[in-house]
């Protein structure tokens, strides 16, 4: 596509998206903005919205993203559409032509906002939620790549599982009676934190009275106000970053405040004080052990306030919660397997002392009173015949302890 036609194809969008004609700040690409076609693909531009503000195009791959049980879609230029089924990639198949270099971009453009419009012209890339009526929600992340623009799209479950369900301990719930504390859950992208932290909202709302403002980018999933009152914060359209949320949320009374991601210095400030002061708080972090969650939270800080933030954590957390995704042995889905930490005497004084590498041992030692090593997760695992003992292998960070 030319980028004179590209251009007018923004304008036309522009203008769709606003609700009453508003005007917008009118945003175009200029010569060398977005780079040409890298295919021969013949495709069409994408349609104009359909009746849900998504072009027909795109609705049609959701829709077979779902027929075939896949939890995401990505569209990489180059490339035909791909699936993700079970952990796997799996392409569109026949009649699945390369993408062309601006595609991705054409397809998730008209749900795009004036403010996600600059942040994406001016960062690269752009997180939001696309909600289609008759599909339910995905989360999206569109962004440039060296042949162009890309997006990788995750289904969204309509309803929120319990933790039974998601094969979680159900001792997870009594984590959140707590008034006060921080609850970590961790794991890498795509291993099931944020549907981890739905369910103990849940469960909450269901079944406490209690004021919960969960703070996310961007929202997704949607809690219906129960026994609870929820508030759901989206950064980027309700507040200009987690950092700011969380200190705004602090002046409203909440009980329970959900963090997305402590991402930054600022927000992992305000998260361990809010946890600290009377909260109850749940987030995540990108790690894959309680050793490197404490570690992750410390490399935050300047070197000359970890020993004081040492002292914080192990006043404020509550349990570290990892867990992964692991194939299943009979090619049906995956499995979760977990470790969890919970914050007793002698892990307080670990983590105050600094002594890291020996909380794998408090580990161990805490069996007794609900402690999880991975290993242990991923032995039960083969042992029930669910994992492949290969599987479990590769994904044990300690393997002496998983053979024993």
């Amino acid at each position: 596509m030319e980028t004179d036609d590209l251009n007018r194809l923004i304008r036309t969008l522009n203008a769709e998206s606003q609700p009453g004609g508003e005007s917008v700040p009118e945003l175009e690409l200029v010569r060398g903005d977005e780079p040409g076609p890298i295919t021969s693909s013949t495709a069409p531009p994408a349609e104009l919205p359909d009746e849900d503000g998504v072009p027909a195009r795109l609705s049609a791959l959701l829709t077979e993203t779902m027929r075939r049980g896949g939890t995401d879609l990505l569209l990489v230029p180059g490339s035909a559409p791909v699936f993700r089924l079970h952990g796997q990639l799996e392409p569109l198949g026949a009649g699945g032509e390369p993408l062309g270099a601006t595609e991705a971009f054409e397809l998730v453009s008209p749900s795009l906002n004036a403010e996600r419009r600059r942040r994406y012209h001016e960062s690269g890339a752009v997180d939001l939620s696309l909600k289609i009526g008759r599909l339910g929600r995905f989360r999206v992340n569109l962004h440039r790549t060296r042949g162009g623009s890309a997006a990788a799209m995750r289904v969204l479950p309509k309803r929120i599982p319990p933790l039974a369900e998601l094969g979680l301990p159900e001792s997870l719930y009594e984590l959140t009676r707590s008034s006060r504390g921080l609850l970590l859950v961790t794991g890498a992208t795509g291993s099931g934190k944020t549907t981890t932290l739905a369910a103990l909202v849940d469960r909450i709302n269901k079944t406490e009275r209690r004021h919960v403002i969960t703070i996310e980018d961007p929202v997704e999933y949607e809690h219906a106000h129960g026994n609870s009152v929820v508030e759901q914060v989206e950064v980027g359209v309700d507040s200009p970053s987690f950092g700011d949320a969380v200190v705004s949320a602090l002046r409203q009374d909440p009980d329970v405040i959900l963090v997305g991601e402590m991402r930054d210095l600022a927000t992992t400030r305000a998260t361990l004080t809010a946890a600290e002061t009377g909260h109850l708080v749940l987030t995540t972090l990108h790690t894959n052990d309680v050793p490197q969650t404490v570690h992750r939270v410390l490399d935050i800080f300047p070197a000359e306030q970890q020993p004081q933030v040492r002292h914080q954590l192990s006043l404020a957390l509550s349990a570290i919660l990892c867990q992964q995704l692991v194939p299943r042995k009979d090619g049906q889905g995956r499995v979760v397997a977990t470790e969890l930490l919970m914050a007793s005497d002698s892990v307080r004084a670990q983590i105050r002392k600094g002594a890291f590498h020996l909380l794998h041992q408090e580990l161990t030692l805490g069996r007794r009173i609900g402690m999880m090593t991975m290993e242990d997760s991923l032995s039960a695992l083969v042992r029930a015949g669910i994992v492949a003992e290969g599987e479990a292998r590769l994904r044990a960070s300690h393997p002496e302890d998983l053979r024993a």
